[in-house]
């Protein structure tokens, strides 16, 4: 796919991000994986499917009110990949495993970098890197929650 199409899947799937899980059908490969130990924690290192997709973007806006992702850098695209580098920002609602009570309805912004695997115009497979060390910080996390502390 011509390095132009693979860039216009940013924008979609930023907004995807944004909550917009309308896009997932039209954008996300049925057969899509993602590699990543969500925010939120599913004690699993690998999302699979559009509906996990979906499940995963819905409970980081159920953690984080009024959540907003930028892009910062990219997209930066080849034949069959695309990276972005983005901010979040939101408020956090609490619920957070090992969050400080005194962190609901604290401002939180973190960064990451998104690198995509793009087959037949779809987004197939997903490498997540967030900086969850500034994330916890923010929450007043002192200890890692436990679904952290196994490698998932």
């Amino acid at each position: 796919m011509p390095n132009a199409a693979n860039a216009a899947l940013a924008e979609p799937w930023k907004n995807l991000w944004n909550g917009d899980l309308s896009l997932t059908d039209t954008i996300i490969a049925e057969d899509f994986t993602a590699h990543a130990a969500p925010l939120t924690g599913t004690g699993t290192d690998q999302i699979r499917g559009r509906q996990a997709l979906n499940q995963w973007v819905s409970g980081i806006h159920a953690v984080l009110a009024d959540l907003a992702f930028a892009i910062q850098v990219g997209p930066i695209t080849d034949e069959e990949h695309m990276v972005v580098r983005w901010k979040a920002c939101g408020t956090y609602r609490g619920g957070f495993p090992g969050a400080s009570p005194e962190a609901a309805g604290r401002p939180i912004t973190f960064t990451g970098t998104d690198t995509l695997r793009i087959a037949d115009g779809m987004l197939a497979e997903y490498w997540a890197n967030a900086d969850s060390l500034l994330f916890f910080q923010q929450l007043g996390v002192r200890e890692v929650p436990a679904w952290e502390e196994n490698g998932s």
